[in-house]
């Protein structure tokens, strides 16, 4: 059987001990692969990771377009490439967060870096993801993808790529769409909020309540083309169009999200015998993203029928230089940024501007940084570092112009205990500037946004234990992060709404561990789990209130699976995922208690030949209600009494089919 178990927890640590050379130490950080060739359930890039990944949890807003939290961190304090390029969500409630403007079947890797130790990306505090698509190939290679599953789930997919000994393109394109999914209740999206909702505006209207979930189209193009030896232009333009996506707990539904991701770069290899490498890349996406309450009560109402448009651009360009001195592998780089952020109001009845949600705002960030990785025996030993200059300017009537500096750095140990067991530490210290939002945003006549915040610094320490073998392996990853000014949400204020100025700077620790493990039972056998655990407190409760557990901070959860190859490439699987109670949560902004849940799932993924797979699978086999995803008032969320917001339920029993050809 493979030891690999796609889609399985893979830590990239290959620390392969020999008598002086060491494979550079990447235990920092997780990879999963073949994420497209696994992605049947959905092109919900959230699920996929947070079923994957032990630090990582999804929040559940929709039938698509999810967010994720690492080690409970999400918005900025965690980031997003995607092949060197940044996507930026226009939606301030996070309708669009960046890893819904790529489909998982158009991904080959996702690496998943848990704490502050990306010195190449801006915004990498808390963790980051980089994701990695489909290259062209030289030989012709085509694959078609058809999915069905429960609740009128569709999804076509097509990927072709080929080319000659000059240039290689690839061209992937994607359409699926869904109902809207039932939860173990067996209530729709819109009869959740029909249930639920305290507020009768915040209803579908009843011409809307069997209305689709979602629509989402894509298509990703790429040309490599050989300039020189060695050497390599690459073009890429991805295009996602969604409409229609119903947001159930949230006042309104996106009426559409579109966004265009444009890549330019260029790649030169071997340079000299210390040259390795130099790498130049320009990048450019807009995102255009509609919200409104047209399909809701509030739509019949004069003022009520409301659109909130937002858009947003971000371009950059980053320059790399790779180096091997005398056995240090030194990495020298320079990174520049450019972000707009923009919304107003609309009177859906008149089309009149109401006012302005975000000021049109721009943030400009440079940055130098490096990183140095060297061996000593079976002691390695990586530095990185990089300095931030960045500026914001906002047309907000508060907008003054804010600067912020920051020197981010860190250094990441691993001993090879023996060739199948080591042990690593590190220690890192990140920051993040403040967001448009989060200064200057505005819901009517009150300015929610604070313009006088700091930027978050985190100082976290990792340590942790690994071992492969032929009989199992197991990572056990413990973390304590500190952060300072970190940015917060305060609700309200001995019990009054506040209504101005929502943001604080903060104090507060996060504290966990992650445990992933395979055990090769046999060699038709494999056991997986994944097992994560945090905890996060304020240094002191905000003013006027008494609680100070941090938010979005999920309790013990984990997942056990049991794959069985019964034939080459051909495996069953059975999964149980589990979560305790949340007990730990945060009444004063917005949070409730949430019960334990366990689900059970089933797969079965037959290989009929070569070219062409089936697969077939229940999630959810016992039809079980529960919600995963808390309330914190960081979002902008429906009433469900006078008290509690509404919470949305996971969908009930999932049943999914996948045909996928290749050639």
């Amino acid at each position: 059987m493979n030891k690999i178990i796609p889609l399985s927890l893979v830590a990239v640590a290959s620390l392969y001990a020999s008598e002086v050379q060491l494979a550079p130490i990447n235990v920092e950080s997780t990879v999963i692969t073949q994420v497209s060739q696994n992605a049947q359930v959905s092109a919900d890039l959230a699920q996929a990771l947070s079923t994957n990944v032990p630090s990582i949890d999804m929040n559940r807003r929709s039938g698509i377009a999810n967010d994720v939290y690492i080690r409970g961190q999400k918005r900025d304090n965690i980031s997003v490439e995607v092949d060197g390029t940044k996507v930026c969500g226009a939606c301030p409630n996070r309708m669009d967060p960046p890893v819904s403007h790529v489909l998982a079947n158009q991904i080959e890797t996702i690496e998943v870096i848990e704490g502050p130790y990306d010195v190449e990306t801006f915004g990498t505090m808390s963790g980051g993801i980089k994701i990695k698509t489909k290259a062209p190939t030289q030989k012709l290679h085509g694959e078609v993808n058809l999915g069905y599953g429960s609740f009128n789930y569709t999804k076509v997919g097509v990927t072709l790529s080929g080319g000659n000994d000059i240039i290689r393109v690839l061209v992937s394109g994607s359409s699926e769409s869904s109902d809207q999914y039932k939860d173990g209740n067996g209530d729709t999206l819109s009869q959740q909020t029909k249930k639920n909702a305290s507020v009768n505006g915040n209803k579908y209207q009843t011409k809307y309540e069997d209305m689709r979930a979602y629509k989402k189209d894509s298509i990703m193009s790429k040309a490599f083309i050989t300039t020189a030896q060695d050497q390599e232009l690459r073009l890429s333009y991805t295009a996602n169009r969604s409409s229609d996506v119903l947001y159930p707990n949230t006042p309104m539904d996106a009426i559409r999200d579109d966004s265009n991701v444009y890549s330019v770069e260029y790649n030169v290899d071997s340079v000299n015998d210390i040259y390795k490498n130099v790498n130049l890349q320009y990048y450019y996406s807009d995102v255009d993203h509609p919200m409104s309450t047209e399909y809701r009560n509030a739509g019949l109402g004069g003022m009520t029928n409301t659109t909130n448009h937002m858009k947003t651009t971000m371009q950059g360009i980053k320059l790399k230089n790779s180096f091997d001195i005398a056995n240090h592998k030194l990495l020298v780089g320079l990174d520049g940024s450019e972000r707009t952020w923009k919304g107003h109001y609309i009177n859906n009845n008149n089309g009149a501007t109401k006012g302005t949600s975000i000021a049109d705002t721009t943030t400009t960030n440079m940055a130098i940084f490096a990183k140095v990785e060297k061996a000593y025996g079976a002691f390695n030993v990586s530095l990185g570092a990089r300095y931030d200059s960045t500026e914001l300017k906002s047309e907000d009537a508060n907008g003054d112009t804010q600067n912020y500096s920051a020197l981010n750095a860190n250094i990441f140990t691993a001993y090879n205990l023996n060739k199948d067991n080591k042990i690593f530490l590190g220690f890192g210290q990140a920051s993040r500037v403040p967001d448009a939002r989060e200064l200057y945003f505005r819901k009517g006549p009150n300015q929610v946004g604070t313009p006088e915040l700091e930027q978050t610094t985190n100082r976290e320490v990792d340590f942790g234990y690994e071992t492969d073998n032929d009989a199992f392996k197991l990572k056990i990853k413990g973390f304590y992060s500190m952060l300072s000014d970190y940015i917060y949400y305060q609700k309200q204020a001995n019990n009054v709404a506040v209504t101005k100025n929502n943001f604080n700077n903060i104090d507060a620790t996060v504290y966990g561990a992650e445990l992933s493990a395979s055990v090769y039972a046999t060699d038709t056998v494999t056991v997986d789990a994944g097992v994560s655990y945090k905890r996060g407190e304020k240094d002191k409760a905000l003013a006027g209130q008494t609680d100070k557990d941090l938010s979005d901070m999920a309790p013990l959860r984990g997942n056990v699976a049991l794959n069985y190859e019964y034939k080459n490439n051909s495996i069953a699987s059975l999964e149980v995922q589990a979560s305790d109670t949340w007990s730990n949560y945060d009444s004063d902004n917005g949070e409730q208690e949430l019960g334990s849940w366990a689900v059970l799932n089933l797969k079965v993924k037959h290989a009929v030949n070569k070219n062409f797979d089936f697969t077939l699978g229940i999630n959810n086999l016992l039809d079980e209600t529960y919600a995963q995803s808390n309330t914190y008032a960081d979002l902008t969320l429906v009433a469900g009494g006078a008290i509690d917001i509404m919470l949305l339920n996971e969908p009930g029993r999932y049943i999914y089919t996948n045909l996928t050809f290749k050639f």
